[in-house]
């Protein structure tokens, strides 16, 4: 509900012509409605006190007191207010919004289903730039922006430390930093094909895509770990280095593409829904999942191949990197002839 304000509506034009200032009918209103501090008083106990001064009133000052009111020339003379000003009334709003102890209004608007988001703010913030604001006046976005600026400002750091987890976690499961570099020459390849199925969809980096980005680094590290680990395993039984790497990419290349494919098809949904708030989170992740699981199964074991990590030998009776590859095959897979 809006409430009612006295309004002083000043002829400036002529005021200048009589020679009253600005000033003084600042002053003079003062002196008839709430008066103007002309000191401060101490009595004996050490209390102060201001003294006011005000033209005399005997209740409640009301509008009738404006008509009493008379402004001073710089010639010393005393004009009526009413020769100078127009006293009216005009509505004005019952709550004030501040915005960094600054008044400011709102301004909220919804994005209509099928328009990029982060496209349409940048569009309205250029038209904003080119607008000439009057003195005084400026504009702060908000919204999904502000919302997104503070949210990347807390998950650069929360990024940090997860990607220091995964590998501090690479480091303690394989005992070297060669295995845990070969894991991890997965990620460039996930986050490139995140990024361009992103672009082919009318997405944008945003703070749900973030978040996919890194749910995806945790996912296909587990399937760069299943090859490389496999890997070892085959060389700690005695398998050549090229065999190994062989063997492990046909034994592992199955479970990695059934995991991944079960994944985009849970994902595909969440997608296909073109949701602005989690949709792009799924298309980071299936176009990561798509092209880590072609392009890297190439080149992990290419990266294996010149980066080899040293594996001890441990089954017993046979030489390092040598062995009987048909009974290695009978120990690997298992009495029922499935892999293990």
């Amino acid at each position: 509900m809006s409430r009612t304000n006295l309004s002083l509506d000043i002829d400036s034009q002529k005021a200048a012509l009589l020679g009253v200032p600005a000033v003084e009918f600042d002053r003079a209103v003062r002196l008839a409605v709430a008066g103007i501090p002309a000191g401060r008083f101490k009595d004996s106990d050490g209390e102060q006190y201001d003294i006011m001064v005000r033209t005399p009133i005997d209740a409640r000052p009301d509008v009738r007191a404006l008509d009493q009111v008379r402004v001073a020339t710089l010639n010393g003379e005393t004009l009526p207010l009413s020769q100078l000003a127009r006293v009216g009334f005009s509505s004005a709003p019952s709550e004030i919004h501040r915005y960094n102890r600054e008044r400011a209004v709102t301004i909220d608007a919804d994005v209509k289903s099928g328009y990029n988001t982060d496209r349409v703010t940048k569009a309205v913030l250029e038209r904003l730039d080119q607008m000439e604001w009057p003195r005084g006046y400026s504009y702060v976005p908000g919204g999904e922006l502000e919302t997104r600026t503070e949210s990347f400002g807390g998950l650069q750091s929360a990024l940090i430390i997860a990607m220091l987890g995964i590998v501090a976690i690479l480091v303690l499961e394989f005992g070297n930093f060669k295995s845990t570099l070969i894991v991890l020459t997965v990620v460039p390849f996930g986050i490139a094909g995140g990024i361009l199925l992103l672009a082919l969809t009318g997405n944008t980096i945003s703070f749900t895509a973030t978040i996919g980005f890194i749910a995806l680094i945790g996912i296909e590290t587990k399937n760069s770990i299943l090859l490389v680990d496999f890997t070892n395993r085959l060389r700690a039984e005695g398998v050549p280095l090229d065999e190994a790497i062989e063997r492990a990419g046909e034994v592992r290349f199955l479970p990695i593409l059934l995991t991944s494919a079960t994944a985009i098809g849970g994902l595909l949904p969440l997608a296909l829904q073109n949701s602005a708030m989690y949709s792009p989170l799924a298309w980071v992740i299936i176009g990561g999942l798509l092209s880590s699981t072609v392009v890297a199964r190439i080149v992990t074991p290419a990266i294996y191949k010149l980066i080899p990590p040293t594996i001890e030998v441990t089954a017993p009776g046979r030489p390092r990197e040598s062995g009987d590859p048909s009974d290695l095959d009978s120990r690997v897979r298992g009495n029922d002839g499935l892999p293990v």
